[in-house]
């Protein structure tokens, strides 16, 4: 992994790149030290703030392209009720701005404002109003999705992708573990394939997600009366193009009974917990969704694993959480997964 002073040496030459006239007085690092992603706040010389990410796990190209539709999502929700929602992303001669020296890249983000942070657990009211909320925000990027092209990426290419590297001779010494695993991943990995044929996944609407809510990611205006409405949102490493259940995993942990954790464990018994049921009545009030649609929801848990923590792990995850993560993927949370009884999602429907 590249140390941390490699990224700050990037943040500046990104700065010295960019050519603002203003100088840097001060770079604090806002990293939530999970990823191996770097975040930065630039304090300028004007007293203005800037944020600034540095990477270099993944794709320079695949970074590049999702940056330049989220700042094209952004723009689209000028005008909307979820303007300056989401950061906008700096642009320098009528294109997106990165850094990029082919080992690491760079990319600055307006310093979005915030306001007040959800309680760790949420009261009923708070989830169904924060159901509400979600629902909306989904209906806004359902308008402006087909102004935004398609990604490189879906799904399918990365479970076809990960099916391919679980059947190498290699792929016990390249994920870490035993062949036993690497069998009970294939199986799984295989299955999550056949459900994407069964929906019928190619004829979903795709849409701008976001993927990773937690309550440590946006923030809310709240009312006199004490309801709230979405305010901003920053962090965007799992941004896609994609059906709008892949936000619902994280959702429902934010929503669960025992709230946004700050330790990290992956379960899937969040999605059927009473709480998030109401989530998703409330949900479904607003945005009406199919009960196929909602039958999904294991899939989007499924997928979480195997491409999150499995695929992708050793290049997101801290080598130490990479390791951790990927034997409680085979060890508790795939197995979780065949044990739960998802049918209390069949009762959100429409009362």
């Amino acid at each position: 992994m590249t140390d941390s002073r490699s990224h700050l040496t990037a943040i500046n030459a990104a700065w010295a790149a960019y050519g603002d006239p203003r100088s840097l007085v001060r770079v604090d690092e806002v990293s939530a030290n999970v990823s191996t992603n770097r975040v930065y706040r630039l304090h300028l010389d004007d007293g203005f703030t800037v944020i600034g990410k540095v990477s270099s796990y993944g794709s320079y190209f695949l970074f590049y392209e999702d940056h330049d539709r989220l700042s094209r999502c952004a723009e689209l929700l000028d005008g909307t009720r979820f303007q300056g929602m989401l950061a906008d992303i700096w642009r320098k001669d009528g294109r997106l701005f990165t850094w990029y020296d082919q080992h690491m890249w760079a990319v600055f983000y307006d310093d979005v404002p915030r306001k007040d942070a959800l309680p760790r657990i949420l009261s009923h009211e708070q989830v169904r109003n924060l159901g509400r909320e979600i629902a909306e925000f989904h209906v806004a990027c359902t308008d402006l999705a087909p102004r935004i092209p398609a990604g490189s990426k879906t799904i399918k290419s990365d479970a076809i992708h990960l099916l391919d590297l679980l059947e190498s001779p290699f792929a016990p010494r390249n994920f870490g573990l035993p062949p036993e695993s690497i069998g009970v991943l294939w199986k799984h990995t295989h299955r999550f394939l056949e459900r994407l044929i069964e929906v019928g996944y190619d004829e979903w609407p795709k849409i701008p997600v976001l993927i990773d809510w937690n309550l440590g990611n946006f923030s809310v205006a709240t009312a006199a009366d004490g309801s709230f409405r979405l305010f901003s949102r920053w962090d965007y490493d799992w941004f896609r193009i994609e059906p709008r259940l892949l936000d619902f995993y994280f959702l429902s942990r934010v929503s669960s009974k025992t709230g946004d954790r700050t330790r990290f464990t992956y379960g899937p018994h969040t999605l059927v917990e009473p709480t998030f049921l109401e989530f998703l009545r409330a949900y479904r009030d607003v945005f009406p969704m199919a009960d196929d649609e909602v039958m999904f929801l294991p899939e989007v848990y499924r997928f979480f694993i195997l491409n999150y923590v499995v695929r992708e792990g050793a290049r997101f995850f801290r080598a130490d959480l990479c390791t951790q993560f990927r034997a409680d993927a085979v060890r508790t949370y795939l197995p979780h997964l065949d044990r739960l009884d998802a049918s209390p999602l069949r009762t959100t429907g429409p009362r």
